[in-house]
C-alpha cells in the first residue's frame, strides 16, 4: 500500500504494473476537487502516448497496480 499526500500529488510519477498499449510511465497533470476543496481524482497522462486517464486518487495506493516513481 502506497502512502500519499493527494496535495503533493501533481507533477509526481507513476509506474503501472500492468501496462496497456505499451503505456507503462505516467504523470499526474491535474487533481479534480469537490466543493470543500477535497481531492476526489487526478488525471494522469502517459509518457508515450500523452493520452490523458482519470482515476480516483485513491486507486494509487494499491502498490499491486502502481509503484511510485518510474520504474523500469
Amino acid at each position: 500500500m502506497n502512502q500519499i499526500n493527494p496535495n503533493k500529488l501533481p507533477l509526481s510519477k507513476w509506474t503501472s504494473t500492468s501496462p496497456e498499449q505499451k503505456e507503462k510511465h505516467f504523470i499526474v497533470t491535474k487533481l479534480i476537487k469537490d466543493e470543500q476543496e477535497n481531492v476526489i481524482e487526478c488525471i494522469l497522462e502517459a509518457v508515450l502516448t500523452r493520452k490523458q486517464y482519470t482515476l480516483p486518487w485513491h486507486d494509487l495506493k494499491s502498490s499491486e497496480h502502481w509503484l511510485q516513481g518510474w520504474q523500469s
